[in-house]
């Protein structure tokens, strides 16, 4: 539920590249290449291979400076010559979808990179709808990678299977290594995480975020080298077993650099504080438990924890709050005002209890917390909080009966207090058209909105009619929207809405909604640059899939479960568009010994649809619950 915290993943945002020139040299590249433009008719035919190797060298000095992944796309096709020198230009790869190309393909294209992010399983794998086992396997990615890029340096991958031979062969490969960040990865422990702390000697960021890591018993802590170290960033907070203490805090000692540190829950606040002493210059802490220490437990006086923040100058994220004790809260105040990021998403606790540390953070931009602050939080958060722009309420009870403790009352709030706000993801179980007018009025910045009432198909609870009028609102009145969530009761005229306007909406996601298949025709056709849809629980059927044929080569992805497709439809679509992946999955715990009517039932209707965009056609490493038609 709050894996989504990698946002810099995704595909709307840019990436930067290193560069080798310095500023002004850009203008004297310019120069050199209108000379040789201007002055490339009057050369002799013998000259000609001279004048081109010249364009070549400036065209590619430009191209360093070229930071946005679209416009080196652009690039890339303005003709065959820009195509060679953008691909030897480029050193920070993104692959949106690990089946979508294949590592031969990279690595024959692109022989320069130092940097590379990969995307596996689409985002609905994080709420248990994508079976597991799937797919999205690190193996031949590393193994590519590893005879082609002996200098790579940063690797970030999002939803990956990793096993721990993956991460030998990495640490084994590539000497100069700096950078891993595993988010929602899967297949590994901590044996792989030992190797890459044993044998990766330039180390500078290794995070592991909301990823499952086995306990495989090994001390990967007292891995790393003895001498001082380069990191400079160290997240572990999901992995669940205990460390090395003694080893992590001699380690935090001999890494002058370190400015990002997330420890796990076995650190208590009495460890943390030790933590903090030897590491005052942090910017980014993952608290760990944030609970009674063990000097409570023996009797003894605590430390002043509130000094060891104070002292923390440069800290302006803080995150963590597992198993709180509120009683410590009082602890951070001393940096609440320089904060820009809190993430309390963790954090049962009440509004009372949030009050006081929010009423100092007059700086903050960014701000997770659970759905236990209430209304009354929300409305001391927009009180205070006038340059936020990124807002994250997560449920304590996921049911979807269950009592929420927020509504609109701080949904409102919040637009009227954060009038910066950008991004919002909301989780609740009432909400008012009004309410979300409002929104749209009061926050026309807003490139991300998801608002996700938990319920099934709930109306505005104040007149019982459809949420259309709220989110025709939205994607109205917020013209740089790129991301938008929708639920509730919906009808064919909100779809009709996102269509007509959301015309720069690339991530639509759909749950529980809609009435008709017009509705999902609508946006195919009125969406012209949507990249990923994802629909559950929805009825859309045959008609609504065959509406976007001539749109589904410009997507990334398409997701439906649990919708009204047939196994015909969805063939249909795989023989209209043979450059299309198109998957069907089941349940892989079904009994393949179920009655004839039964098994002919599941092979009419299909529970899962995945369709994908891919130059190299369907994979090869499919288990038995997926068909690929």
């Amino acid at each position: 539920m709050r894996v989504d915290q990698s946002e810099e993943m995704s595909e709307d945002e840019d990436r930067f590249l290193p560069s080798d020139l310095a500023g002004d040299a850009i203008a004297e590249s310019v120069s050199k290449a209108r000379n040789c433009v201007g002055c490339s008719g009057d050369v002799a035919g013998s000259d000609s291979g001279s004048v081109e190797n010249i364009l070549h060298n400036v065209l590619e000095n430009v191209l360093h400076f070229l930071t946005s992944r679209r416009d080196r796309n652009a690039a890339s096709l303005v003709c065959k010559s820009w195509y060679r020198v953008e691909a030897l230009t480029r050193s920070e790869l993104f692959i949106g979808n690990c089946y979508a190309v294949s590592p031969r393909r990279v690595t024959s294209r692109f022989n320069r990179v130092r940097s590379v992010m990969i995307k596996g399983k689409p985002r609905f794998a994080d709420f248990n709808l994508m079976p597991p086992n799937w797919g999205a396997h690190f193996s031949p990615w590393v193994a590519a990678m590893a005879k082609s890029y002996p200098w790579l340096e940063t690797v970030y991958l999002k939803r990956m299977s990793v096993t721990d031979d993956d991460l030998a062969l990495l640490a084994d490969s590539f000497p100069g290594f700096k950078e891993l960040v595993l988010f929602c990865c899967e297949g590994f422990g901590t044996s792989g995480i030992a190797v890459v702390a044993s044998r990766c000697m330039h180390l500078r960021v290794l995070d592991l975020i909301e990823s499952d890591v086995t306990d495989d018993e090994v001390d990967w802590i007292s891995c790393f080298p003895e001498k001082e170290t380069c990191l400079e960033s160290l997240m572990f907070d999901c992995i669940e077993c205990p460390i090395n203490f003694e080893a992590l805090e001699r380690l935090v000692s001999r890494s002058p650099s370190l400015k990002k540190l997330g420890v796990n829950r076995y650190v208590s606040i009495a460890q943390l504080y030790r933590l903090m002493i030897r590491a005052p210059h942090l910017t980014h802490l993952g608290t760990g438990s944030f609970s009674t220490s063990e000097a409570v437990v023996h009797g003894e006086s605590e430390p002043d924890y509130a000094s060891a923040f104070a002292a923390c100058k440069s800290l302006v994220c803080l995150s963590g709050f597992k198993d709180i004790l509120p009683d410590y809260l009082p602890c951070i105040y001393p940096v609440c005002a320089n904060l820009t990021t809190l993430n309390l998403s963790f954090a049962n606790i009440t509004p009372e209890q949030l009050k006081p540390v929010i009423s100092h953070c007059h700086k903050l931009q960014t701000f997770w917390a659970l759905d236990s602050i209430c209304d009354e939080g929300l409305q001391a958060v927009a009180s205070t909080c006038k340059e936020l722009r990124e807002l994250r309420v997560f449920p304590v009870d996921v049911r979807e009966d269950g009592e929420g403790p927020i509504s609109e009352v701080g949904f409102q709030a919040i637009s009227e207090g954060c009038r910066k706000l950008q991004y919002i993801l909301y989780f609740c179980q009432r909400m008012t058209n009004a309410a979300v007018v409002a929104m749209s009025q009061n926050c026309q910045d807003l490139v991300v909105f998801r608002l996700c009432i938990m319920g099934r198909h709930q109306p505005d609870h104040q007149t019982g009619e459809p949420m259309d009028q709220g989110f025709g609102a939205i994607v109205i009145n917020c013209k740089k929207l790129t991301r938008l969530a929708i639920s509730g009761l919906l009808t064919d005229r909100a779809f009709s809405y996102i269509g007509k306007y959301g015309k720069l909406v690339r991530t639509l996601s759909v749950a529980f909604a809609g009435n008709s298949d017009l509705g999902l025709k609508y946006v195919l056709e009125g969406c012209l640059r949507l990249q990923k849809l994802e629909i559950r629980d929805s009825p859309f059927g045959d008609g609504a899939l065959r509406s976007g044929l001539h749109h589904y080569y410009n997507m990334r992805f398409l997701w439906m479960s649990a919708c009204k497709l047939s196994r015909q439809g969805c063939q249909e679509v795989a023989r209209a568009m043979p450059h299309l992946v198109v998957e069907v999955m089941r349940n892989e715990n079904d009994d393949e010994t179920e009655s004839s009517v039964e098994v002919e039932g599941m092979e009419n209707h299909v529970q899962v649809l995945y369709m994908y965009r891919s130059l190299e056609g369907p994979r090869d490493d499919a288990p038995k619950f997926v068909d690929i038609l």
